[in-house]
């Protein structure tokens, strides 16, 4: 049984294992690193990306990409200090945020079903076009001094003295446990891995695959923009240069989570994680103070080149399982 356990979790088994070796390591290399705030500041930073990831999470599985997630981001930060600016209700402004992502994820899932489109290519269209409307809206920066937005930015949730998480952090929290509830535990998830392990298969099956697969974008695009709100928190300013590359910081979490580029497999747990790993090697970064904070880029391309191979190695270790125990046809000599 536990042999059974280990094999179906071992991505995300080595993810949080490789996690906790870096920790240590920090721990015991620098000074204070292995304060409980450090850890806690991990997830206070990383946040709004956990949240990303998430959605990223949801449309890897289904066997899809989608890389207009870090201009949803910047443009819901420009469109909050926008309309924040102009004296909107904050409520009323992340609500229509997480409404204009929902539906601008909605119209690249319909185009890539019903059209035919790549989803690389809709998803890029998608890019442009957020990025785009956040110069529109203004080429320099804007601050956000509403007070609602001030006060959750810099409120603190006390875990103990001198321990506490943002609000943004609960957030996350409650976007990681809704997210694995849906996956394992509900029939829209078990029909995204249906659809991202054999597309074909699933539609033969009569599973709704126009309905999952614009539901798996719709709610990608719900998540980065629950995601550009939470980092309107953490940065209190909109701009157009925001959060450039951030799709790839979120694919490459859910990657060394153990999420396959193919499709099929994978978990938000494990996403957590590879978005908690590329935050504490930053850390490293940081408390080492002599490194330039792209050497944080150079180690997570190692890692998911690695992860990337690892996946390969097991895939096809256990297509030849598959070979071995499959049943032989016996062959009929006629006389």
């Amino acid at each position: 049984m536990i042999n059974g356990i280990l094999k179906k979790n071992f991505s995300i088994i080595i993810t949080i294992c490789l996690f906790l070796a870096l920790f240590i390591i920090g721990s015991v290399t620098y000074k204070g690193f292995s304060n409980a705030q450090v850890f806690l500041n991990l997830l206070v930073d990383n946040a709004y990306l956990i949240i990303v990831a998430i959605g990223m999470t949801f449309v890897l599985i289904s066997g899809g990409i989608d890389i207009s997630v870090g201009s949803v981001v910047a443009f819901v930060c420009m469109f909050s200090a926008d309309l924040l600016q102009k004296g909107w209700n904050p409520l009323g402004v992340m609500l229509l945020s997480l409404i204009i992502g929902t539906f601008g994820g909605y119209i690249m899932g319909y185009m890539i079903h019903h059209y035919g489109v790549q989803p690389f290519i809709a998803t890029l269209a998608g890019q442009f076009l957020y990025r785009g409307i956040c110069y529109v809206i203004s080429t320099e920066s804007i601050s956000i001094t509403d007070p609602t937005y001030s006060f959750i930015a810099n409120y603190q949730i006390k875990l103990a003295p001198k321990m506490y998480i943002s609000i943004s952090v609960v957030i996350a929290a409650l976007i990681v446990i809704i997210a694995t509830v849906v996956l394992k535990y509900t029939k829209f998830g078990r029909n995204i891995y249906a659809l991202g392990g054999n597309e074909q298969s699933a539609s033969l099956m009569g599973l709704p695959v126009a309905r999952i697969k614009i539901g798996v974008y719709a709610l990608s695009g719900f998540c980065a923009a629950l995601g550009g709100i939470v980092f309107s928190f953490y940065t209190l300013s909109g701009y157009g240069l925001q959060n450039i590359g951030l799709e790839m910081d979120a694919i490459a979490s859910a990657v060394i989570g153990g999420t396959l580029l193919t499709g099929g497999v994978g978990t938000v747990i494990g996403s957590m994680f590879g978005v908690l790993i590329q935050g504490v090697i930053q850390t490293i970064i940081i408390f080492q103070g002599n490194l330039s904070s792209w050497w944080t880029k150079v180690a997570v391309a190692a890692l998911l080149c690695l992860f990337v191979v690892l996946q390969r190695v097991l895939e096809a270790r256990g297509q030849r399982i598959k070979q071995v125990n499959a049943p032989k046809k016996e062959t009929v000599v006629s006389k």
